[in-house]
């Protein structure tokens, strides 16, 4: 199957929705993730409706629908409102937080909590036909590899994924490594090239860690979504040449 190549719309928070559809369909992408941050708040579905006519208008996909829910600390009511949120964007899935502790610092109940968290998010999404989906991010408990897996497993549910995206400062083989034991599960990658530290390069700075990734994408027997989330200097000219890398790798 192709990687499906996409935009995450917090990559230009400062953009409208609509700036934000032509910087993607400019750039020849075939799809976004919109943020619940600020393009699409949780439980404004008139917001999700316009933004869905939008990307239509475009032939544009929904990826996702990128929600700040933290597994864990979430009530039944926010659960019930995301998932109406992602119906009224046409999105196949949310995009949620494995809590708000790391692997290291979380004790028995905490793992405890976002473990039925999750459980929670995906039987309520699964009767709307939507996925869950666990962002592989810093401070929560997908910080790294076994504990993904350990919540994946220990949940159980199949519509359950993960996403995944290069921690910062590791290795392009320990990313390989990471992307490898996710790929069961794996949905969504974010991609981005931040090296060393915090430091925005532009995407072809991490050429020699995305053209494998991509590779190993494309040997899957199923669509996966590469989407570019932030870029140096928020700049959408910049954008563009990423998004031209990324297709040319592909």
């Amino acid at each position: 199957m192709a990687v499906r190549t996409g935009l995450v719309s917090v990559t230009f928070r400062q953009l409208p929705a609509d700036e934000v559809v032509e910087v993607a369909a400019g750039a020849g992408l075939a799809a976004i993730e919109w943020g619940g941050d600020v393009h699409v708040p949780l439980g404004n579905l008139a917001t999700a409706k316009r933004v869905k006519a939008l990307c239509e208008d475009r032939g544009l996909a929904i990826a996702a629908y990128g929600s700040y829910l933290r597994a864990g600390s979430v009530d039944r009511e926010e659960m019930r409102s995301a998932v109406a949120t992602a119906e009224a964007l046409g999105a196949p899935r949310i995009r949620v937080w494995a809590g708000n502790v790391s692997t290291a610092e979380a004790g028995v109940g905490d793992r405890m909590a976002v473990t039925r968290g999750l459980a929670e998010l995906a039987d309520v999404a699964a009767s709307a036909g939507i996925e869950i989906a666990m962002e592989f991010h810093r401070n929560t408990l997908t910080d790294e590899v076994d504990s993904t897996i350990t919540l994946l497993l220990d949940v159980g549910a199949p519509n359950l994924k993960t996403y995944w995206q290069p921690p910062v400062d590791l290795s392009d083989a320990q990313c390989l490594e990471q992307l490898e034991a996710l790929m069961p599960w794996l949905t969504t990658v974010h991609v981005f090239s931040w090296w060393p530290s915090n430091t925005r390069l532009p995407l072809s700075g991490r050429e020699s860690l995305w053209r494998p990734v991509l590779s190993r994408l494309a040997a899957e027997d199923r669509e996966i979504n590469a989407l570019l989330e932030f870029v140096a200097d928020d700049s959408p000219d910049r954008f563009a040449k990423d998004a031209a890398d990324l297709h040319s790798w592909i």
